[in-house]
C-alpha cells in the first residue's frame, strides 16, 4: 500500500462522490488532507468522518483561491471541483452556461493549480496534481459542447503543466472518467434511449463506481506513477478504444 504520510494534499470537489472518495482512500493511506467544496454541510461530514481539513472556497474566484490556498504547504492537489452544466448541442447552448461550465471546471482548475503550484515550489519537496477530467474531452458526446470543452482545455492545462513544472519534480496528471452513475448524472444518463446504446458500446458495459475513479487517482499521486506525468489516463470501461 502506498504511504502518504508526511504529505498534505488538496482535493477539490471534495464534498462530491468522486472528490469525498478520493478523501477516503487518501485518508487511509496516511495523507493529511485539506478537503474543499461547496456544500459545507458536506465538508463537515466528510472532516468527521475521515479527520480531512475543511477548506470551503470559491473556485469561480481567483482572491477566494488565492486568500484560501496562499500560506499552505501542499505536496499535492487533486482538482476534482467541476459542474456539468447543460445538455445542449452547439446549436441550442446557452452562452452563459459554457462560461460558468469554462469558469468552473477549466479556470478555476488552473487558479488552484497556479497557488498550489507556488507552495510546492516554494517547499523544494516536488510533488503531483491530478485533474479530474472526463471522457467526454477525449470524444465526441452528444449534447455536451459546454462539458467536454471545458475538459479538453483541462487536459491541455494538464500537459502545459506537466510541462512547465516538471523541473520541480512536480507531476501533473488527468484522469479521463465514464459516467459515474449518481443522482445527478441519472436525469441524462439513466434515460433508457441514452443508457443502453451508451453501455452497449463499451467494452465492459458498466457504468463507473467512484472507487473505480478514486483508485487510479491515488495512484497518480503516488510515488509508484514517478515516471508518469502529462498523461490523460480513461477510465471508461474501454469506450474511448472503439
Amino acid at each position: 500500500m502506498t504511504d502518504f504520510t508526511g504529505r498534505t494534499i488538496l482535493v477539490t470537489g471534495a464534498s462530491g462522490g468522486i472528490g469525498g472518495a478520493t478523501v477516503r482512500h487518501l485518508v487511509a493511506q496516511g495523507a493529511d488532507v485539506i478537503a474543499s467544496g461547496r456544500n459545507m454541510d458536506g465538508l463537515d461530514t466528510l472532516a468527521a468522518e475521515t479527520g480531512a481539513r475543511p477548506l470551503p472556497f470559491d473556485l469561480t474566484s481567483e482572491e477566494s483561491i488565492k486568500g484560501a490556498l496562499e500560506g499552505l504547504d501542499l505536496w499535492g492537489v487533486v482538482n476534482c471541483g467541476g459542474w456539468g452544466g447543460e445538455i445542449a448541442g452547439p446549436v441550442e447552448t446557452n452562452i452563459d452556461v459554457f462560461d460558468k461550465v469554462m469558469s468552473i471546471n477549466a479556470r478555476g482548475s488552473l487558479l488552484v493549480t497556479k497557488y498550489a503550484a507556488a507552495s510546492m515550489i516554494r517547499l523544494c519537496k516536488g510533488g503531483a496534481i491530478v485533474n479530474v477530467s472526463s471522457q467526454a474531452s477525449l470524444v465526441a458526446l452528444t449534447g455536451h459542447i459546454s462539458y467536454g470543452s471545458s475538459k479538453a482545455a483541462l487536459d491541455n492545462i494538464t500537459r502545459v503543466s506537466a510541462l512547465e513544472l516538471g523541473k520541480y519534480n512536480i507531476r501533473v496528471n488527468s484522469v479521463n472518467p465514464t459516467v459515474v452513475m449518481t443522482e445527478m448524472s441519472a436525469f441524462y444518463w439513466g434515460l433508457p434511449e441514452i443508457e443502453k446504446p451508451f453501455l452497449e458500446a463499451m467494452p465492459l458495459g458498466r457504468w463507473a463506481t467512484v472507487d473505480d475513479i478514486a483508485g487510479p487517482i491515488t495512484f497518480l499521486l503516488s510515488d509508484e506513477a514517478s515516471m508518469i506525468s502529462g498523461v490523460s489516463l480513461p477510465i471508461d470501461g474501454g469506450y474511448t478504444a472503439r
